[in-house]
Parts: C-alpha cells; sequence; structure tokens
C-alpha cells in the first residue's frame, strides 16, 4: 500500500542538522506513528512520504521553510524580569508562555542580564534545513475516529 492522505504511517527516523549533529530519533523507541496530511509531521516529510510503502528507506532534506519556519528577529526581545512574578531564579533555556494579541506564544530565556531578560520566540529548529533518515515500518487506513481526531492513534 502506497502512502497518500489519510493513511496512517509507522516510521523510524534519525533528524539531523547541516553539521551532521543528531537532533532527533526514534532508535530504541517504538516508531513515530502519525496521520498522513493533516498536519502531523512537517510539511517537507509530509510530502516526502506521498507513495512511499513499508520497507522504503529514504533520506529527504527539508528546508526552513517547509519544516519549521525562517527565524524572525522580531520574535526575539528584550522583556524586564518583573515580567516573571513568581519565578525565583530565571535561567537560559526556561520556556514559558508569553500572551500576545494572537494568544499564547511560547518563549524560549536565551540571556538575563541584570534586570533585563531576553526571549526567543522562534521555534528551536526554525532557521535549520533538516536531514532525515526515514524506514517505513507500517501503512495502513486510517479509522473513522483518527480521520475524526486527525491524529493517529
Amino acid at each position: 500500500m502506497e502512502i497518500k492522505s489519510g493513511h496512517v504511517v509507522a516510521m523510524h527516523y534519525k533528524l539531523t542538522n547541516d553539521q551532521g549533529e543528531v537532533l532527533d530519533s526514534s532508535e530504541g523507541r517504538d516508531p513515530l506513528k502519525f496521520l498522513q496530511g493533516a498536519g502531523n509531521i512537517i510539511p517537507g516529510l509530509d510530502k516526502a512520504m506521498i507513495g512511499k510503502k513499508v520497507g522504503d528507506a529514504f533520506t529527504v532534506t527539508v528546508e526552513p521553510e517547509e519544516a519549521y519556519g525562517v527565524r524572525h528577529e522580531q520574535m526575539i526581545q528584550k522583556v524586564p524580569r518583573s515580567a516573571f512574578q513568581g519565578v525565583d531564579e530565571l535561567q537560559v533555556g526556561m520556556t514559558f508562555h508569553a500572551e500576545t494579541e494572537q494568544g499564547p506564544v511560547p518563549v524560549t530565556i536565551t540571556d538575563v542580564t541584570g534586570d533585563v531578560v531576553t526571549v526567543d520566540g522562534n521555534h528551536a529548529l526554525a532557521g535549520v534545513r533538516l536531514t532525515f533518515d526515514v524506514t517505513i515500518e507500517e501503512v495502513r487506513e486510517a479509522t473513522a475516529e483518527e480521520k475524526e481526531h486527525n491524529h493517529a492513534h
């Protein structure tokens, strides 16, 4: 069975950046299951799945625009430490949800200098070209419930 929209796919993968660093992998875990075409995985990888079958192994490189987007410098802001009331110790790498006009946005602290905290609202992989080494483990029709819920069960 070839992968098409509305199928449940199970895959093993290794994700690397341009420097060859492993960013994520399913090694030692169950395969990642997702509903093809439902936005469960990044668009570039979703497109690369079309037509693949169980047993297929392939490598695909996905540009930032088809992954987690490009980096936007306006998503990096300096805010007063007082914006983090109730948090005793702020550290680089901590994540919070900032309230914006578009709703809550996850931000990561990238610097703390005195009373000024720098936060970055870009996804950690924004601006990064991603390479996936993939092996397709399972392909099947999605159930009505999976289609209704928009994800694999």
